[in-house]
């Protein structure tokens, strides 16, 4: 098991990156889903919980096969995909968390959980997750919107908050330091757990997949903030329409070339338990 808590932080505020999360994920996830890989979103709708509230339930299949390394393509079919579930109770106050968690019916001892919380502070809340992991060892990393490197291949400079500006709030072109004096300012924190318990490749494949989520991580967070200016109007109501409506276009885009395959994967799962 290899744990990190990752702190990324936003030129907003946690009532403004409500909006701005749901209209990023969307928005690139229907990008990211050419050539029939991607995410396929399964279900989406309001959950009530009995400790937490109101929230929504998500669950997704993420397709990866080309974007894992050769090593993992070996041993992998050709048709791959992680279960993603979520539970977002993202309310106004900063008391509740929203929680991810990843399995794979090929790999069953493969998963990830996923747990963030948001405040409006610069990334300085070091016992955020006292309650969850008090007594756990985890490395903490920032992740810098402005300043971190991304792979090359998902650079555009209409996306680099060192050179966007946003018109509609005058947000942006970020400078060195910025964390330090910019308002407002709030800070994702996200307890991530990666456990791949088969003998020889559990190293290797939880680093690979630490790597993995941060860059998704910062690729996500400097789109929602380059993005602003298309979403920073909506409402929760105008968010969520323009969230189904992409899932529709993004499940086509994806679904049609996977749907025997994916049948055929669950009956072969099911067959082993």
């Amino acid at each position: 098991m290899l744990m990190k808590e990752y702190r990324i932080c936003m030129p907003l505020t946690v009532e403004e990156y409500r909006i701005g999360q749901l209209y990023m994920i969307s928005k690139h996830s229907h990008e990211q889903s050419d050539r029939g890989e991607g995410v396929e979103v399964v279900q989406n709708e309001p959950y009530e919980d009995p400790n937490h509230g109101n929230g929504q339930l998500t669950e997704k299949r993420v397709y990866l096969n080309s974007k894992l390394p050769s090593w993992a393509r070996a041993v992998v079919p050709k048709i791959f995909y992680v279960t993603e579930k979520a539970w977002n109770y993202y309310p106004y106050t900063i008391t509740d968390n929203w929680k991810s968690e990843y399995t794979c019916s090929f790999l069953p001892k493969f998963s990830i959980h996923i747990e963030t919380k948001y405040e409006d502070n610069k990334g300085s809340n070091d016992s955020i997750f006292d309650k969850e992991a008090k007594d756990l060892e985890r490395e903490v990393c920032f992740i810098d919107i402005a300043s971190d490197e991304i792979p090359e291949r998902y650079y555009k400079e209409s996306e680099d908050p060192k050179y966007f500006k946003s018109q509609k709030t005058g947000r942006g072109q970020l400078k060195e330091g910025w964390r330090e004096t910019h308002q407002p300012i709030m800070c994702s924190y996200k307890l991530v757990t990666v456990k791949f318990e088969v003998w020889g490749l559990q190293t290797r494949v939880e680093q690979f997949v630490h790597k993995v989520v941060r860059d998704i991580l910062l690729i996500g967070h400097r789109q929602a903030f380059a993005w602003v200016d298309e979403w920073y109007d909506m409402t929760m109501d105008d968010v969520r329409e323009y969230e189904k409506n992409m899932h529709e276009k993004t499940n086509i885009k994806v679904c049609n070339q996977h749907s025997s395959a994916v049948d055929e994967i669950e009956s072969h799962a099911k067959a082993r338990t």
